[in-house]
């Protein structure tokens, strides 16, 4: 691909194994990856990825059933790349799904953003694993790294720990994380309106997810994954 081509695109459904991207240079491709498997399904996917010059990266991750595992190995290694990371997981019952990521400025002059949320019910758990390096010669780096969690019973676990390891001194990087529960005055504030207790918490679920859905460029793939979405939180989220 070259630079004045147009971006690649790519829908992969409940990919496994391993997987390599290797973009050329000035090139820009864009990932949406669902993971929809059965209540018991399990998959684990590795991730491998490498930046070179100018080249740009977009991927949203859709966990939404199963029970999945993704490690993600990224490497900037050419000046101007970027990479824009986004996910949600939707765990339910027993599932358990996992993201560890692995983010590697090498170069000067690049950029990476990551944000990742997750609604966890029943007895689910959801670990989140974001270390964002920066190498000593990698000046001029921007690195964002968030991620929110919404426990929707008292049986639900969210572990999240985002890293940052920086060895360079003109950078601009920060982390976060959050864990939490649906907001108490958000709910009043609709069942003072006449909206049903279920439909009011589902309206805040979709409100949470919708801000990664809305990540989704193509703008056919965009509404069929927020029907995807709705359907999964009312078929399993709509009693918490």
């Amino acid at each position: 691909m070259k630079a004045n081509d147009t971006i690649r695109k790519e829908f992969l459904t409940n990919p496994a194994g391993r997987i390599r991207i290797a973009l050329e240079e000035n090139a820009s491709a864009e990932y949406l990856v669902l993971q929809d498997g059965a209540e018991a399904a399990a998959g684990e996917t590795f991730w491998e990825i490498s930046l070179p010059e100018g080249a740009s990266l977009k991927m949203v991750f859709l966990s939404l059933d199963g029970s999945v595992s993704n490690h993600l190995d990224i490497a900037l290694a050419g000046g101007r790349a970027s990479c824009d990371l986004s996910g949600l997981s939707l765990a339910s019952g027993t599932q358990r799904m996992d993201y560890d990521i692995r983010m590697t400025h090498l170069v000067p002059d690049c950029q990476s953003n990551q944000l990742f949320k997750t609604l966890v019910a029943d007895r689910a758990v959801t670990h989140f694993d974001g270390l964002v390096k920066v190498v000593p010669d990698a000046q001029r780096t921007e690195a964002y790294q968030a991620n929110h969690n919404l426990l929707l019973s008292e049986q639900a676990h969210a572990f999240t720990r985002p890293q940052l390891e920086i060895y360079a001194d003109d950078v601009k990087c920060s982390h976060g994380a959050t864990i939490g529960r649906l907001n108490a005055d958000e709910l009043f504030y609709m069942r003072s309106r006449g909206i049903r207790a279920e439909e009011a918490r589902l309206l805040q679920q979709l409100a949470f997810a919708g801000e990664i859905v809305d990540r989704i460029s193509t703008p056919e793939w965009c509404g069929q994954m927020h029907v995807l979405v709705e359907k999964r939180l009312r078929s399993a989220f709509s009693s918490c």
